[in-house]
């Protein structure tokens, strides 16, 4: 079974969905036109660039440009990190922190998946490579953002308690323990609830997109639980190195507190 063809022109009346939206934004006075409609203009452009660049990317298998399209996904993906942190790291940490962790923990679960389950021909191929780093990638950023900050927000708030407690002779690991913990929960809690309730109340994209594709339901379903396990994997290990390396961070080796080294977004 091939799939169905969509031209462009196929998209028009779906995208009078989202003009209904902006409608519905100008009646009830919510102000949200002007940045539905530049989320709306910056989404088609870029999945329309991304097109032409994959296409690129598959005609030629070339290992280094699949490297610098991988590499140029983790850069956009800290960025996204520190714009949403509401107080951030210094200098280059505000950026390496977050790209570093993303690096180590998307490359080695994607390589890992590459190299056991899919053995793509060659192993870099970028139709395999490239969306399966995405797709852990996204998860992971959502991971390493939140945990990065609660554990900042945390730590300026129960700044009077961790600095009691190394007082009182404690490391800056027993100090900082309870707000590394909350914010390992935050990092994890989204892909533990996407984890819950996939499949019973939501069928995610990819499974979507392969069923829409031909695929038969039973495969999409082996490709989707690949595909969760490999994220799940890829997010705690993200949130665990970017949540541990923030904390060590914002201490010094004297088992002190280094709330001087945040910075508070304008």
């Amino acid at each position: 079974m091939s799939y169905i063809h969509l031209a462009y022109g196929d998209l028009v009346l779906p995208a009078l969905l989202v003009v209904m939206d902006g409608a519905l934004s100008l009646a009830l006075r919510l102000k949200l036109e002007k940045q539905l409609a530049i989320a709306t203009v910056r989404m088609v452009l870029q999945l329309i660039l991304v097109g032409y660049v994959l296409t690129f990317l598959f005609a030629v298998v070339s290992p280094l440009w699949t490297a610098l399209a991988a590499v140029a996904m983790v850069l956009f993906a800290s960025r996204e990190i520190v714009a949403r942190q509401k107080r951030r790291l210094p200098g280059i940490w505000s950026y390496g922190l977050g790209a570093g962790c993303m690096l180590l923990a998307a490359g080695t679960v994607t390589m890992f998946a590459l190299l056991t389950e899919l053995r793509p021909d060659p192993w870099y191929h970028p139709r395999y490579a490239l969306p399966l780093l995405g797709m852990i990638l996204g998860n992971t950023m959502t991971g390493i953002s939140l945990g990065l900050d609660v554990l900042t927000n945390s730590l300026v708030r129960e700044r009077a308690a961790v600095e009691a407690c190394l007082a009182l002779g404690g490391t800056r690991y027993q100090a900082l323990l309870p707000v590394l913990r909350d914010a390992l929960r935050s990092g994890f809690t989204p892909i533990m609830n996407s984890m819950a309730a996939i499949g019973l109340v939501s069928l995610p994209g990819m499974m979507t997109g392969q069923i829409l594709a031909g695929v038969e339901p039973i495969d999409a379903v082996k490709y989707q639980l690949l595909i969760m396990f490999l994220i799940a994997g890829g997010t705690g290990l993200g949130t665990l190195a970017a949540v541990t390396g923030g904390a060590r961070l914002l201490t010094d080796h004297r088992h002190r507190l280094r709330l001087d080294r945040i910075l508070t977004a304008e």
